[in-house]
C-alpha cells in the first residue's frame, strides 16, 4: 500500500545513446524495467507511475563537428528530458530519469535547477560517477557529449544546451559534489581545479572512508534543499557492474555504494534522480541492472533494520 506522506514517483525513460561513444545505453530504461524497478519501488510504499519513454531522433553515428558529436540530436533529446522532468516536478512528484547516456543530465538538471528557482529552494547535486564529465569542445579527446554535461550545466558549451533551463548557466560548480571520481582527462583536470567544484575522488574515499566522504558531501543541507542524485552506473567498480561502456576499475564496492545510498536516504531530502549509462549489451544476465536497482531501492529507504 502506498504511503500518502511520500510524494508520487514518476519513471521517465530516455532510450538514447546519442551522446556516447558506444552503442547500447539506449536499452538501459528497458533493462531497469525488466529488473523490476516499478514493482520494487511500489514495494517501498511509493505511489509509482511509469510514464513511458520520451522520444527523440535516432543516433546518426557520425564523427564530431566543431568538437561536438551529434549536437542537434543531443539538444533534441535533452529538451525532451527537460520538459518531462520539469512537468513531473511542477506536479509535485519525484521524477526518476532512466537513461540513456549521461549527456541527458543536461536536460534533467537544467529542469531541476529551473524548478528550484521557481519554488525558492537551494539545489544540491550529488554526481556519482567515475568521471567528472567536465570536458569542453576544446578539451574533449572524443567529442562525445556524455563527457561534458557538468561543464555545460556550469556554462561551458553551446548556447542551445547551456541555456536550456531558461538561464545561463543553469547551475554553478558550487551545487555539485562529485563522488567516486577516478578517470579525468588531462585538459579537464585544470578546468575542474579552476572551477572550485568539490570532488571526492577514489583516493579521498580510500583515505577517509565512505562514511566521512558522504558526511562531507551532504553537509550544509536543510529542509529547503532539493537534493538531486545523478547516478552513473560506472560509479561502481567494474567487477560488480560490467554493463557499462566506460567501466573503470577501482570504484566503490557494493557495500560502499550501499552505505552511500543509505546515507542519502537518511537525509529524507532526495527529490529527483537520474540512473544513467546502463548498457545491457555489455552486461551479463541483466546483473548490472539488478545491482543498480538494489542501490536505487536503498536510496528510497530500504535498510536492514528500522532506523
Amino acid at each position: 500500500m502506498a504511503n500518502p506522506d511520500r510524494l508520487p514517483v514518476d519513471l521517465i525513460g530516455a532510450p538514447t545513446d546519442v551522446g556516447a561513444g558506444s552503442r547500447g545505453s539506449s536499452m538501459g530504461p528497458e533493462a531497469l524495467r525488466v529488473a523490476g524497478i516499478l514493482e520494487t519501488l511500489r514495494g517501498q510504499g511509493l505511489l509509482v507511475t511509469d510514464t513511458g519513454n520520451v522520444s527523440g531522433p535516432a543516433n546518426p553515428w557520425q564523427p564530431p563537428q566543431d568538437g561536438h558529436r551529434h549536437l542537434p540530436e543531443v539538444v533534441a533529446w535533452n529538451q525532451a528530458v527537460h520538459d518531462a522532468m520539469f512537468n513531473s516536478l511542477s506536479a509535485g512528484h519525484t521524477p526518476i530519469l532512466m537513461g540513456g547516456d549521461h549527456c541527458l543530465g543536461i536536460g534533467s538538471i537544467s529542469a531541476v535547477a529551473r524548478h528550484c528557482r521557481a519554488v525558492g529552494k537551494k539545489l544540491r547535486v550529488l554526481w556519482l560517477d567515475a568521471h567528472t564529465d567536465f570536458n569542453t569542445r576544446a578539451l574533449t579527446p572524443t567529442g562525445n557529449i556524455h563527457g561534458m554535461p557538468v561543464a555545460v550545466l556550469c556554462g561551458y558549451g553551446p548556447a542551445e544546451l547551456t541555456g536550456m533551463g531558461g538561464t545561463t548557466p543553469a547551475t554553478t560548480p558550487a551545487v555539485f559534489r562529485q563522488i567516486g571520481i577516478r578517470s579525468v582527462d588531462e585538459g579537464e583536470k585544470r578546468l575542474v581545479r579552476e572551477s572550485g567544484m568539490e570532488v571526492f575522488d577514489m583516493r579521498y574515499i580510500d583515505e577517509m572512508g565512505m562514511r566521512q566522504t558522504m558526511e562531507a558531501a551532504l553537509s550544509g543541507m536543510d529542509d529547503n534543499t532539493h537534493l538531486h542524485v545523478s547516478f552513473d552506473v560506472d560509479f561502481l567498480d567494474a567487477s560488480i557492474a560490467p554493463g557499462v561502456a566506460t567501466s573503470i576499475r577501482g570504484g566503490p564496492t557494493y557495500r560502499e555504494a550501499q552505505l552511500c545510498m543509505e546515507m542519502i536516504a537518511d537525509t529524507a531530502l532526495l527529490a529527483s534522480l537520474d540512473v544513467m549509462e546502463l548498457n545491457p549489451a555489455l552486461d551479463v544476465r541483466n546483473g548490472t541492472a539488478e545491482v543498480a536497482l538494489d542501490l536505487v531501492e536503498s536510496l528510497f529507504g530500504k535498510s536492514t533494520l528500522m532506523r
